[in-house]
């Protein structure tokens, strides 16, 4: 998956709407608890009913991690149908992995080989070493975490470090590393007054934005400060979409949410 390819897509369906698969056997319908797998099949309803409307799916590995074995089949069956059905659809590990030398190098295998996924988010507190590992393989993408949009973030990340913040340190130090052209970022919807002063370190680079939604980040204000002329943001949601319906039906809850985001973007690009 290129970058351009990405662009190509959202161009095509005129969205930039990255769908999380948060899935939880807590939340997900009751008839589904029935099945086999019931957080694939949730999963397979979920990308059935709202692949038109979306570039990307991004599962979170800790709620496949939280079943052992079950879980980790469940994940793989998902990107194994994504990738065999949906093939245009860019993918990402919600992993956010963080280690050092041949440790990066085997998650990256581990994500990028045997699970099949176009990227994998990632960690920088250990620096250099811990990410080039990641940004070494052809055609995949490393993302990096930035600004997030959780309330701890404003513990170390916002840290004034020698007249600026440590963010910004990480944006600037991460343009050094090797194949760097391959890396995103995530950025919190919620943190969108930020967007202009990232936007003038990496002007052109791909922002994931979660928040928007459930955790109130506004559209309209990330895609004022921190939309490129290449569109350059996936904005993901996760809960607004996937558990709008606890019903039979969850699947057709999750697309007319997705369809609410997508008109929105639409609007957007018209006005790009």
């Amino acid at each position: 998956m290129t970058t351009q390819f990405l662009i190509e897509q959202i161009r095509k369906k005129e969205s930039f709407l990255c769908i999380g698969l948060d899935t939880d056997l807590d939340k997900v319908p009751n008839h589904l608890l029935k099945e086999e797998d019931p957080i694939f099949a949730f999963n397979k309803a979920i990308i059935d009913a709202t692949h038109h409307l979306c570039v990307a799916y991004k599962p979170n590995l800790a709620f496949y991690e939280a079943y052992g074995i079950k879980g980790w089949r469940s994940l793989e069956r998902t990107i194994e149908y994504l990738n065999m059905h949906f093939p245009e659809q860019f993918t990402i590990a919600d992993a956010k992995r963080g280690d050092i030398g041949n440790t990066s190098t085997r998650y990256a295998k581990a994500f990028f080989e045997d699970l099949g996924f176009d990227s994998v988010t990632i960690a920088p507190y250990m620096g250099k070493d811990s990410v080039e590992p990641f940004l070494a393989f052809k055609d995949k993408h490393t993302i990096l975490l930035a600004l997030t949009s959780n309330k701890g973030a404003f513990d170390f990340q916002t840290k004034m470090v020698e007249g600026q913040e440590l963010y910004k340190h990480v944006l600037e130090t991460s343009k050094t590393y090797e194949n760097s052209e391959n890396l995103m970022y995530v950025v919190g919807a919620t943190k969108a007054e930020y967007l202009k002063g990232i936007r003038s370190i990496i002007p052109n680079s791909f922002l994931l934005v979660p928040g928007v939604g459930a955790q109130g980040g506004s559209l309209e204000e990330v895609c004022k400060y921190g939309m490129t002329k290449d569109v350059g943001l996936l904005i993901n949601s996760s809960r607004g979409i996937i558990y709008a319906s606890e019903g039979v039906d969850f699947a057709e809850a999750a697309a007319d949410k997705a369809k609410e985001l997508q008109l929105h973007m639409r609007l957007a690009l018209q006005h790009q």
